[in-house]
């Protein structure tokens, strides 16, 4: 007797995704940009700003995150704090806290002093006791965002502030580790459900941003080959190196590019938000999401790799 079942991938659309892979089953990515490291010297210091005019969305991160950072005051706490790049612009009469899952080495290749490691959906931060939580590209990395978000609620002192950055118009990254893109709308909804007001989402860059990035990342490809033999990446990166005036050139139009207005389609936001004087519980506030732990991941494509 013949199954009346529909077959769940019907046999004449196997030849519209032939050659295709699916992605499910993706255990890493085919190329990574080089981690971030500390900077603790002037010639770190030096190289890491030389790699944030290449690197856009670092570089735009960065750029909204210094006309704010060194004005805070109180107990900064980074959360998925990475390799710490942020943690130069925070000012001297403020307290700075980094804090990582216990994943972060395995998942993300970081392991840093001073940095306080945790398991679990619970942060090691007594309630009510920090006046500013950051987090930045460390969002998209999370399952359980709600709950991550009232923890966030749980830290900060009435009042305190909520200072984010996600990706938007970015690759699938840090596989599989790497689970939403967010918009303003979705990123309003989550922060006022988990004890946020006061929420304000400001685009980095415009569609002029974004074209110029996709360029950069096409001849990043063949200046940075990998996975492939030494003789390939070789001719790779001598072709690569005809593109290098071009490359140049887009990088300082997209830089140009951020001082317009934001956009509908950008690199992605970076977003505030005032910690309410009563929180939403996180048990109450959860609706059904996938995953099972809080936080999978430490912090940046601009504090780990980017997002290239």
């Amino acid at each position: 007797m013949k199954s009346s079942r529909t077959p769940s991938f019907p046999e004449q659309a196997q030849p519209a995704f032939s050659g295709r892979t699916n992605m499910v089953g993706a255990s890493s990515e085919t190329w990574r940009p080089q981690l971030f490291a500390a900077t603790t010297t002037p010639l770190s210091l030096f190289l890491a700003r030389v790699r944030r005019f290449f690197d856009i969305q670092a570089g735009s991160a960065w750029r909204d995150l210094s006309a704010v950072l060194p004005s805070l005051q109180g107990t900064v706490l980074d959360v998925g704090c990475g390799a710490q790049p942020f943690r130069s612009m925070v000012s001297p009469q403020a307290t700075y806290s980094g804090i990582d899952t216990d994943a972060a080495k395995a998942h993300f290749g970081y392991e840093m002093p001073n940095t306080t490691y945790f398991s679990g959906d619970v942060w090691p931060v007594a309630d009510a006791s920090v006046n500013v939580v950051l987090c930045t590209e460390t969002l998209e990395h999370v399952l359980e965002t709600r709950r991550f978000l009232a923890e966030a609620a749980r830290s900060l002192a009435p009042g305190g502030t909520l200072l984010l950055t996600v990706p938007f118009a970015a690759r699938w990254h840090f596989i599989p580790y790497d689970y939403w893109r967010f918009t303003p709308s979705s990123l309003n909804h989550l922060l006022t459900t988990s004890g946020f007001h006061e929420v304000r989402v400001y685009s980095r860059g415009n569609a002029l941003t974004v074209a110029c990035y996709k360029v950069m990342t096409l001849i990043l490809l063949l200046l940075m080959p990998q996975n492939m033999s030494k003789v390939s990446g070789l001719l790779l990166q001598l072709a690569g190196t005809l593109f290098l005036p071009l490359f140049v050139s887009v990088a300082i139009v997209a830089n140009l590019s951020l001082l317009g207005p934001g956009g509908d389609d950008c690199l992605g936001y970076t977003v505030f938000a005032v910690r309410a004087v009563q929180p939403v519980d996180a048990n109450e506030s959860m609706l059904s999401e996938p995953g099972q732990r809080s936080m999978e991941r430490t912090g940046h494509d601009s504090k780990h790799d980017s997002c290239t």
